[in-house]
């Protein structure tokens, strides 16, 4: 064979080994490059369950397998109407004496909580600090952004004026304040994220004590909550009576430094009246027969947050919505009314589990079962990008040092016989 036959063949062998696999690869990555489109809301994606083991087996869906659903999940059943059609990324609506859940929307979606996340700071803080210790908060604590109640370094609050103030008004600084209490931010999460997966509550990751995300520098991927841990999350602390008083609580006086008249009659203690947030309680603008206790939250990026309770004829209903595009009231006032009237009636989709370790929880992998361990829907598309062009410059780069070196060689190997090299591009 002719020395430029033989170098032709080992080009085109040569390109073979390189282009297929690249190829294949391409094909093999493809359609995770549309995996999500750009403008989804801010949530995670799988996985769906309490934790995914090393061995890559996936493990049941917390409360169920019909729970896994994105979309409304409910048996429907003759004679109950279907759950309302609200315009939230997520809800769920459940028993809380027997923690049937009835309906639910993406109940494992994982999404921004805004201020519901207080719900587990008191969960987490209410047993273990003192009501009636007092606490000095630091001017950082007292500077925190959003709603406030006020505070100032100049004098100490009980710690159950500061649970007041932000469950009953979601004061941002009584909640660092808190934290502060606690031990520090640090101490504070640690305790929050160790609450939430002893109550089995996995798809939640505390970032913050007061549910601010972009003030802090937190996204999805670093503060979450779904629907299903925010009923468990109330439901297991409306057990305790302090966080039940706290959340049932309308008006309360909360002490501040005594103003110039205040202190010519000789106080020493001034202070102001607040009032609930919830506005679903008695005597409310949209009072809800039988309400127990609930939690707002709003945020430009979390949008309008809820979690309830309310109990009727001995019966309680707890519900939950995230990513709401209206006041919560409405929205729960639909929820609760559903459940109410489908409770006892229509078949279950899952259920609230009980605190401690079920069975699908067990042996947690190396993420503890509280972190994600896929990637976001938002990073799909950007990491398989990276992934192929990065494979594609590198194959590029292999195939342009391979003609350079073949080249060579068939110059050498033309002067040694005497046959004519190829001309190429450059004329050399």
């Amino acid at each position: 064979m002719r020395p430029e036959r033989r170098e032709r063949t080992s080009v085109r062998r040569a390109l073979m080994v390189i282009t297929v696999p690249l190829t294949a690869t391409s094909l093999a990555t493809g359609p995770a490059l549309v995996a999500a489109p750009a403008t989804a809301a801010p949530r995670l994606t799988e996985p769906r369950t309490a934790a995914t083991p090393s061995s890559g087996t996936p493990r049941e869906t917390v409360g169920g397998q019909q729970l896994a659903g994105r979309g409304v999940v409910v048996n429907q059943t003759p004679g109950v109407p279907p759950p309302p059609n609200i315009k939230a990324a997520s809800y769920l609506i459940a028993d809380a004496d027997t923690g049937d859940v009835l309906a639910a929307k993406d109940p494992h979606g994982r999404y921004l909580p805004a201020s519901t996340i207080k719900t587990l700071t008191a969960l987490a803080l209410v047993p273990k600090l003192d009501p009636n210790r007092l606490v000095r908060p630091s001017q950082a604590a007292c500077d925190v952004e959003g709603t406030k109640v006020g505070l100032t370094p100049k004098m100490s609050y009980k710690v159950s004026d500061l649970f007041h103030a932000m469950l009953m008004m979601s004061a941002n600084d009584a909640s660092v304040t808190l934290a502060e209490a606690y031990g520090g931010m640090d101490a504070t999460l640690a305790a929050m994220n160790a609450e939430a997966k002893r109550i089995n509550a996995h798809d939640t990751k505390a970032g913050s004590p007061n549910g601010l995300d972009k003030d802090l520098g937190l996204d999805v991927r670093t503060q979450h909550t779904s629907a299903y841990d925010l009923a468990l999350i109330l439901r297991e602390g409306m057990k305790n009576p302090a966080y039940r008083r706290y959340m049932q609580a309308i008006d309360h006086q909360f002490p501040a430094p005594p103003t110039k008249k205040e202190r010519q009659k000789g106080k020493k203690v001034g202070g102001y009246p607040i009032h609930t947030h919830n506005r679903m309680l008695p005597g409310e603008r949209d009072a809800y027969a039988g309400m127990l206790g609930g939690k707002n939250g709003y945020t430009v990026a979390a949008r309008q947050t809820f979690v309830a309770q309310a109990q009727r004829d001995g019966h309680t209903i707890v519900i939950s919505l995230m990513r709401a595009e209206e006041r919560p009231s409405k929205y729960a006032t639909q929820l609760l009314d559903w459940g109410f009237a489908a409770r006892g009636k229509t078949e279950p989709v899952g259920a609230l589990v009980a605190p401690g370790t079920p069975k699908s929880a067990e042996k947690d992998d190396e993420s503890d079962g509280v972190l994600p361990n896929a990637p976001l829907a938002s990073d799909d598309t950007s990491r398989t990008w990276l992934l192929v062009s990065g494979g594609t410059v590198g194959a590029l780069l292999a195939i342009a040092v391979l003609f350079v070196v073949l080249r060579r060689r068939r110059r050498l190997e033309a002067l040694r016989y005497g046959t004519p090299a190829a001309t190429d591009d450059t004329g050399s």
